[in-house]
């Protein structure tokens, strides 16, 4: 995602980087999985803390992988959890998917998870993707799509927090219902073979709502969201904390439900 061009609506609050590193290729890339094979090259766009680069690393060893995101801090945790995993084959720098810094034709593959909601110009960012993949690659592509996620039970507050991000995404210039978008943004940005689909993410096991209500709950009230909202005047402090009250209602419930669902590109080049 660019650092310059867009506000990324969730930041780097601890609550948002905890769920950034419970991602991984399995649970975030299954729909790239069957296309990748060892000795490939991969550029992976806003790889955040990593997770999933890491595991994509190990896939394509011993080709060359490098993960980019805008923010420093992050390149570092993702440096250091890289070394942790002792991945030989991974460069982590700080870099702006509407200027990659390498070549055309530079990578097999090109990968961006839950970036494009967040960018002013997917379309741009895609071409950008598409100059750097080499003939017979891969660009491919996932993003969550607000309006349709869903739940049970129906708690009124998490209704109040669902409008509310998505207006403040809009108003920092993103796309939050991005995984409808997806095929349609590939096509602007000439892709003409692509493949789309969709996947979801579903919390409903006890250790599973607790987690991602907490995470929410915290991240309501405590990370850039909620400085962006009441900044911007769309919601009270009252407000945040009432929404987090139903987060935390939906995480008590014993039969609480939550999917999302994620659009999904493979785009051949």
């Amino acid at each position: 995602m660019s650092g310059s061009s867009a506000i990324y609506t969730h930041g780097h609050h601890e609550s948002v980087l905890r769920s950034h590193a419970w991602r991984t290729a399995a649970n975030s890339a299954a729909y790239l999985l069957p296309h990748l094979r060892p000795g490939m090259s991969l550029l992976d766009v806003g790889c955040g803390p990593g997770t999933i680069t890491a595991d994509l690393a190990e896939l394509v060893a011993p080709g060359a992988v490098t993960g980019i995101d805008p923010d420093g801090g992050v390149i570092a945790q993702a440096a250091e959890a890289g070394a942790v995993r002792e991945l030989a084959n991974v460069t982590w720098e700080v870099g702006d998917v509407y200027r990659l810094a390498y070549p055309d034709r530079s990578f097999d593959v090109v990968h961006a998870h839950q970036v494009l909601q967040h960018v002013a110009d997917p379309v741009g960012a895609l071409t950008a993707m598409r100059r750097v993949c080499k003939p017979g690659g891969i660009v491919a592509a996932r993003d969550s799509d607000y309006a349709a996620f869903t739940w049970y039970p129906q708690v009124p507050a998490l209704d109040e927090w669902l409008a509310l991000y998505r207006q403040v995404a809009r108003a920092n210039g993103g796309e939050p219902d991005a995984g409808r978008r997806l095929l349609s943004w590939a096509r602007e940005a000439g892709f003409s073979e692509v493949t789309a689909g969709g996947s979801v993410w579903c919390f409903a096991t006890p250790g599973d709502r607790a987690w991602w209500s907490g995470l929410w709950a915290s991240r309501v009230t405590d990370s850039a969201i909620a400085g962006q909202a009441l900044d911007h005047g769309y919601a009270t402090r009252a407000d945040l904390e009432r929404m987090a009250g139903g987060w935390r209602q939906w995480g008590a419930a014993k039969d609480g439900w939550f999917a999302i669902l994620h659009g999904e590109i493979i785009c051949r080049v």
